[in-house]
């Protein structure tokens, strides 16, 4: 019978160290079970689960490798695993993977504790922790910027639903976002992502601007942040405010769309999910005057809101054809899905109101993105302390592979 041994070497990073150690295995025919390597601050971790052959002496092999790392000033610990605890080992292969996202504006110690505990303590067992977010410059490192680690955990929580609104309630007490996902082939193969326009991509509800310029702006607002809030069905609060804004003058709209403004890391995120071969669609209960105007700065794909209706110049307060509320929005998606060809599990969902719920939910991965209470809770996903571009983190892309793409 084969002995198993973990061998674990540590110390100051440098060339050659992995080719010294797997060279003299390979003198003794030793099977690489498993190997796994980290590097922080310049200091080597590296673990090789290996198998000895029963006609060789493992002493022998630990001696060489001692020896071999002497002339590297490396140090080695040796840990023998026996058959069961290797069995048990490869039975976990089967088990569900998830990867858990911390993301915040600075990271402390205090955020990673809290994270770890509730894993553990919903049986859920860390093997790796990668920090997505760029290095900072020491005299920053008490400045808010933006921060990344995510944790690849193994299991299953043991109430799922109750793991998720732990995490969420961690999330609003700290001021940090924590993202729980399945990590399934689909995580980096998604290719169509589809934005809610109002207060997602842009920081404005435009119906509440052109409200503004009609002189009927109060009013409009607090219909618009009951049916945000989802304490109003949309398309009925959605056609009282539009009847509010008959006869505006439809010439403010270049200028209403001119002073609007991309919420952060919108620019960001949509120029990187062009290079990355993303498709992209405005699914809005908007205006489509203002999504082709976005569409024309950011260089989107595809663009669905309300048609406003104007005649002699006016806006008559109505628009063209159907509304657009949150049933149609998810019908949107779908269609857009299947004729790109794509399953629902590749579509990629942000909004922040009550009625981008429905496209949220059947997307594979669905965000709502600085949302109102209920929106969060029922979501998905949800970011809140950082901008738009914090998506790219839960797709699992680092400050360094965004970089590369310059």
């Amino acid at each position: 019978m084969k002995d198993i041994l973990l061998i674990n070497v540590f110390g100051e990073d440098k060339p050659g160290v992995t080719s010294a150690i797997t060279e003299v295995l390979s003198h003794y025919d030793v099977t690489v079970l498993d190997i796994g390597q980290a590097v922080i601050h310049d200091h080597l971790n590296l673990a090789i689960l290996a198998a000895v052959p029963s006609t060789v002496k493992t002493e022998a092999v630990t001696q060489e490798v001692q020896s071999c790392l002497v002339a590297l000033d490396m140090k080695a610990k040796f840990l023998p695993i026996s058959t069961e605890r290797y069995q048990n080992w490869v039975e976990q292969q089967g088990k569900p993977r998830h990867i858990v996202t911390l993301l915040a504006r600075k990271i402390d110690a205090i955020h990673l504790a809290l994270v770890t505990t509730v894993c553990a303590n919903y049986g859920l067992n860390i093997d790796k922790i990668v920090r997505l977010s760029g290095r900072v410059e020491l005299d920053d490192s008490e400045k808010l910027g933006r921060s990344c680690v995510e944790f690849s955990v193994r299991g299953e929580a043991a109430d799922p639903r109750e793991f998720r609104n732990k995490l969420l309630e961690l999330a609003s007490q700290h001021d940090i976002d924590i993202a729980y996902q399945e990590d399934n082939i689909y995580r980096r193969n998604r290719q169509l992502v589809v934005f809610d326009m109002d207060s997602t991509l842009i920081d404005a509800e435009v119906i509440d601007e052109l409200a503004i310029e009609a002189g009927v702006g109060e009013q409009v607002a607090a219909i618009t942040e009951a049916a945000m809030q989802g304490e109003l069905d949309f398309k009925q609060s959605f056609t009282q405010r539009l009847a509010l804004l008959e006869g505006l003058n439809a010439d403010v709209l270049q200028s209403v769309a001119e002073r609007l403004r991309l919420n952060e890391g919108a620019a960001d995120l949509l120029k990187t999910l062009k290079r990355l071969g993303y498709e992209t669609a405005i699914v809005s209960g908007g205006f489509t005057f203002f999504g082709r105007y976005l569409q024309k700065m950011l260089g989107i794909d595809h663009v669905y809101a309300n048609e406003l209706d104007v005649k002699d110049g006016l806006v008559t307060g109505k628009v063209v054809g159907d509304v657009i509320d949150g049933e149609r929005k998810a019908e949107l998606l779908r269609e857009l899905a299947q004729r790109k060809g794509l399953v629902l599990a590749q579509v990629i969902a942000v909004g922040d109101g009550a009625n981008d719920l429905p496209m949220l939910n059947i997307a594979g991965l669905g965000i709502a993105f600085r949302a109102k209470p209920l929106v969060k809770a029922s979501a998905k996903q949800s970011i809140s302390s950082l901008g738009l571009d914090g998506i790219l983190y839960l797709l699992g892309y680092s400050d360094k592979d965004i970089k590369a793409l310059d």
